[in-house]
């Protein structure tokens, strides 16, 4: 990992790449092909950035067999571009390291079970029971509350709140700012206020799930909120206590999943949908940016709703014409009586 050279042969070994061009020229880093220098690698997968092939400085280009013959230097040719370039900056992540132990500066209770192998960084404090697994990295002023488990390599980044009795799986990543295991929103109403519905559920992550900065995903009111296997979300989500989320489900930005929701596997939600609570999203399912769903699906699908951009003055028309739906509706129905007693039957459909 970092940025140790690799040559552009282990590279095509490690990408399954066939590579055109000198397998002895080393590799330190990637760049976009526009701003990249002859040490830099840099990849392609849209016909528009061909144009810039030409005229760039860069080491070597990761393309597909399509481009393959537009470009004269070295290149790994490769059946999926973006896949190998997620692979391959893996190799150059510039992270910084956090060494193995304790930092003296941590507060940990003396009954948490911390691998060997983990590293706790400056400030964090680590609850009662806690159990922290092999290769995990757990940055700067991190708390982890009682009785939570941390599988074996996962990273968690500096100021994330992990709450009591929350349970993370292997190779997780969460990013800073996010909160996990916070207390629903249930309240119950009363003469004298809201009186509050306490949270006695928990939260479980499963294994490679990645968690965006600023997420608050809350606990359980009695079940926990699961988040499977594989699932990616994306920054500033709010995932309301006892939602459900299937295996390898994306969540874009600005989501809003409330309450007991059921998310199928394998779904996309792009940014700033709202999901309504007590429905079940059915697998492979997609929603466009800013659908509002209000009811659950039974069948796949791709699904949209609000309307697209629009000059203001032809909004506000719109917006006016809208509220006259209904009445519109009616008056239509009455037209089609009035017209069915005026035609003769068979001529009217």
């Amino acid at each position: 990992m970092g940025n140790t050279p690799r040559s552009l042969s282990e590279l095509a070994v490690y990408l399954d790449a066939e590579l055109v061009g000198n397998a002895d020229h080393m590799i330190s880093g990637i760049a976009d092909l526009q701003c990249a220098t002859s040490t830099e690698l840099s990849f392609i997968n849209q016909e528009s950035y061909t144009q810039h092939l030409a005229t760039s400085a860069t080491g070597a280009v990761i393309l597909n067999a399509d481009f393959a013959e537009q470009y004269q230097g070295n290149k790994l040719v490769v059946n999926n571009t973006y896949l190998a370039y997620a692979k391959v900056s893996a190799l150059f992540e510039s992270l910084s390291t956090l060494a193995v132990g304790i930092h003296p500066s941590a507060v940990v209770s003396e009954s948490a079970e911390i691998d060997p192998s983990a590293a706790i960084g400056a400030n964090c404090v680590i609850g009662e029971c806690v159990r922290i697994g092999s290769g995990v990295r757990v940055y700067s002023g991190v708390s982890v509350g009682d009785r939570t488990s941390i599988g074996e390599n996962t990273l968690i980044h500096a100021n994330a709140v992990l709450y009591q009795g929350v349970t993370v799986g292997s190779g997780c990543i969460i990013h800073s700012g996010t909160v996990i295991g916070s207390d629903g929103f249930g309240f119950a109403p009363s003469r004298d206020g809201w009186r509050k519905i306490h949270q006695l559920g928990g939260v479980i992550i499963g294994n490679n799930v990645e968690i965006g900065s600023n997420c608050s995903i809350d606990r359980g009111a009695l079940g926990d909120t699961i988040i499977q296997d594989g699932v990616i979300i994306d920054n500033l989500v709010h995932i309301a206590h006892n939602v459900k989320i299937g295996k390898r489900s994306a969540i874009a930005g600005c989501v809003g999943i409330a309450g007991s929701a059921i998310i199928g596997e394998n779904c996309t939600v792009a940014g700033a949908v709202a999901i309504n609570g007590h429905i079940s999203i059915a697998d492979n399912s997609h929603f466009h940016g800013g659908t509002i769903v209000t009811k659950g699906n039974t069948e796949a699908g791709v699904f949209a709703s609000t309307p697209p951009m629009q000059d203001v003055k032809k909004w506000r028309r719109n917006s006016v014409r809208y509220t006259q739906l209904d009445d519109m509706a009616n008056r239509i129905k009455q037209l089609e009586k009035q017209l069915k007693t005026l035609l003769p039957e068979d001529s009217v459909e």
